[in-house]
């Protein structure tokens, strides 16, 4: 397999010299081709700003991120907004689908910006929606839908175009348990079936026990790590995710 996110020494401050905060200090991690990778942290532990420098929407103060070998702290204007595009997929925790398009369009967009024929737009929506289970909402506008179905919608748009690496920001946060059930299976499928490459940051221990590997920040360094074992259930992962947690000195309903 080979590495597609590799953080080196990344630190980032916010404010100014009189004042400043740091908010990850010298991080390293590496996330290899096909992984599930979780990033746990209590509230300000630094898990969301490592998101937002790797995801290009904030920069890091020293250090380096490589993206599919590429530097990505190098990048400015045209050169960021086409590396996002092509090679960087997002799910937040809000859905962000556009109201006027209906889920077809809203997945489809991606793929029309990439001049992508419009029959094979055609094939890879269906195909996607298919593995997500969202073919009955195609033809619906995200009003008509209900958040789990939204939610899922906004997972095919981040897929569809094969990016390397799909960012997920606390993408349960804004759904009821059956509807976060449903997606995080979907993005099991999308990582079993598809080899998809996914980071996740996510403050519930149930959500991490979906992934194969869960990484602790804490006061802006990697804490620890755990790694779900080739036979190991979901329960068991999960408990051990919750022998971490406590560890972690945070409250509990920080995380879990």
């Amino acid at each position: 397999m080979s590495t597609v996110l590799e953080v080196t020494n990344v630190e980032k401050y916010y404010g100014t010299k009189a004042s400043l905060t740091k908010a990850l200090d010298n991080i390293s991690l590496s996330v290899e081709e096909g992984e599930f990778v979780g990033i746990m942290g209590a509230s300000g532990s630094g898990k969301t700003t490592l998101l937002n420098c790797i995801s290009t929407i904030d920069r890091v103060t020293g250090g380096g991120i490589l993206i599919n070998g590429k530097n990505i702290t190098d990048l400015r204007g045209k050169s960021l907004n086409q590396f996002r595009r092509d090679e960087l997929g997002f799910v937040f925790q809000e859905f962000n689908l556009l109201d006027t398009m209906t889920a077809y369009e809203n997945i489809a967009l991606a793929l029309s910006i990439q001049k992508i024929p419009a029959d094979k737009i055609r094939e890879r929506v269906n195909d996607i929606s298919k593995k997500l289970a969202i073919t009955e909402v195609l033809e619906k506008y995200p009003y008509q839908m209900s958040g789990g179905q939204k939610q899922r919608v906004a997972c095919a748009r981040a897929v569809v175009t094969n990016p390397k690496l799909i960012l997920a920001d606390e993408p349960t946060g804004a759904l009821d348990s059956k509807a976060a059930r449903m997606l995080l299976e979907s993005f099991r499928t999308l990582n079993r079936e598809l080899s998809a490459t996914i980071l996740m940051v996510t403050h519930d221990a149930f959500t991490a026990s979906y992934a194969s590997r869960i990484i602790f920040i804490k006061d802006g360094k990697v804490f620890t790590e755990v790694k779900r074992e080739t036979d190991e259930s979901k329960k068991a992962f999960f408990n051990r995710i919750i022998q971490v947690v406590s560890l972690l000195g945070g409250e509990m309903d920080e995380l879990v």
